[in-house]
């Protein structure tokens, strides 16, 4: 009488030892996704490695193991998901600090169109160059150009209106950074 074939091994690995290997990924993980994740972890570990599960009631011993070593790794991602989950939580939450509402620069910002800030973000916050901001919008190196130098004579006319202090300064800010004297 020949071996069995492989898919028949593995089904009588899986139907003998489902059970026990469930209630200890049961008994250990938090979530119904968690448990199902590892349960199914550690059966595909067996179905790659399946020469080298052992025979009889040693193959439930070897998935206990197999499994204990899926929680774990499973924990530990986990713990990074979570540690990311927190720094990223706290970046957000210094990016959304309000500006003061009476900062004239953010006022001038706001009263731009959707098309100006997003342009004008793109070069300041993102800090792309000319021929980059182009590809971004699919525009050529010139039409980018034209429209950045318009968006930002525009964010200059409203700090004008909003400041008349700062009058002065925003076509003087507009020519230096477009890089006039």
């Amino acid at each position: 009488m020949g071996l069995p074939e492989p898919e028949e091994r593995f089904e009588e690995i899986y139907m003998a030892h489902y059970p026990a290997i469930a209630g200890y990924v049961r008994r250990r993980a938090g979530s119904p996704d968690d448990i199902a994740d590892v349960i199914a972890e550690t059966f595909t570990t067996a179905w790659r490695r399946l020469d080298a599960v052992p025979k009889g009631d040693e193959a439930r011993l070897w998935l206990y193991g197999v499994a204990r070593r899926v929680l774990a790794n499973h924990f530990r991602a986990e713990e990074r998901r979570i540690a990311l989950a927190v720094r990223l939580r706290e970046e957000i939450t210094a990016w959304a600090e309000p500006v003061s509402a009476h900062d004239s620069a953010y006022q001038a910002f706001q009263r731009l169109t959707d098309d100006d800030k997003e342009l004008l973000s793109l070069v300041a916050w993102e800090g792309l160059s000319g021929p980059e901001v182009a590809k971004v919008l699919g525009c050529s190196r010139g039409a980018a150009r034209l429209r950045l130098h318009r968006a930002r004579k525009r964010l200059a006319k409203e700090l004008a209106d909003l400041d008349p202090e700062l009058d002065g300064y925003g076509p003087r800010a507009v020519s230096l950074a477009e890089g006039q004297s």
